[in-house]
C-alpha cells in the first residue's frame, strides 16, 4: 500500500514524512481554494531535496497543456497531479514534451458520473487520484476538503480500470483501515488528517503510516 503525504509546506515537513515511509509528497500550487498551496520557488526547493525514489507530485489546477509543462519544467516534480478536468486533447502535448514525467488526474467523485468520468479518462493518464472535491462550484473544490465520498463507487473504479487508483478525501489514522477494504486502491493520500493546526503532525502521522501497514 502507497501512502502519499499531500500539502507538504517545507524542507522540514517532507524530510518528516519521507522518515516515516511516504511513497510520494504532494506539492500544491496556486488553487482556487483549499488548503496547502505554496510558491512554486518553494515547491522547486523542496523537490531539490527530495531524495529517490520517493516520487514528488506537483498539483495543478491548470487546465492547458502549455503552462503545465511550464511548472513542470520550473518545478522539476516527477509527477503532475492534474486536479481539475484538463482536455483529452492537451495529454498527448504532455507526453510529447514531459517524456519521463508521470500524469496523475484526479476524478472527483460525485456518483455514477464519476465512473463514466474515470473510464474515459483512465487510458490517457498513468495513474488515478480519488478525491471529494466539486469542481463545478461557483469556487471550485479541487481537493483538500476533509470530506469522504461513497467509497462504493471508488471500488467500482478501481475494479473497472487499469491503472493504479489511489484514494484520497477525508483519510485519517481512524478510518482508513475500513477505506482500504472498502476500496482496494493502488495506495492512499492524505492531508488534513495528519496535520494539527495546518501544520504536519509527527504523532498523526506514526498512527496513520501504523494502521496502514496492519
Amino acid at each position: 500500500m502507497k501512502i502519499k503525504v499531500c500539502c507538504i509546506s517545507s524542507i522540514e515537513e517532507a524530510a518528516l514524512a519521507v522518515n516515516h515511509g511516504a511513497w510520494a509528497l504532494g506539492l500544491v500550487s496556486a488553487m482556487p481554494s483549499g488548503p496547502g498551496p505554496i510558491s512554486e520557488d518553494l515547491i522547486a526547493e523542496i523537490v531539490a531535496s527530495v531524495p529517490p525514489p520517493i516520487h514528488t507530485f506537483l498539483l495543478t489546477s491548470r487546465q492547458d497543456a502549455a503552462s503545465i509543462i511550464a511548472q513542470q519544467r520550473f518545478t522539476k516534480a516527477d509527477t503532475l497531479q492534474l486536479v481539475d478536468a484538463v482536455p483529452e486533447s492537451e495529454f498527448a502535448l504532455l507526453r510529447k514534451e514531459l517524456p519521463g514525467v508521470s500524469l496523475v488526474q484526479v476524478i472527483h467523485v460525485r456518483g455514477e458520473e464519476s465512473l463514466d468520468e474515470a473510464r474515459r479518462i483512465a487510458p490517457l493518464a498513468d495513474m488515478l487520484l480519488l478525491d471529494s472535491g466539486n469542481p463545478n462550484l461557483a469556487v471550485k473544490e479541487l481537493g483538500g476538503t476533509g470530506r469522504t465520498h461513497d467509497w462504493s463507487v471508488s471500488r467500482r473504479i478501481v475494479e473497472s480500470v487499469r491503472v493504479p487508483v489511489f484514494l484520497a478525501g477525508g483519510l485519517h489514522a481512524g478510518n482508513v483501515r475500513e477505506a482500504v477494504a472498502a476500496v482496494r486502491p493502488f495506495g492512499v493520500d492524505l492531508c488534513n488528517g495528519v496535520r494539527t493546526a495546518g501544520r504536519l503532525d509527527a504523532e498523526k502521522l506514526s498512527r496513520f503510516f501504523e494502521e496502514v501497514k496492519s
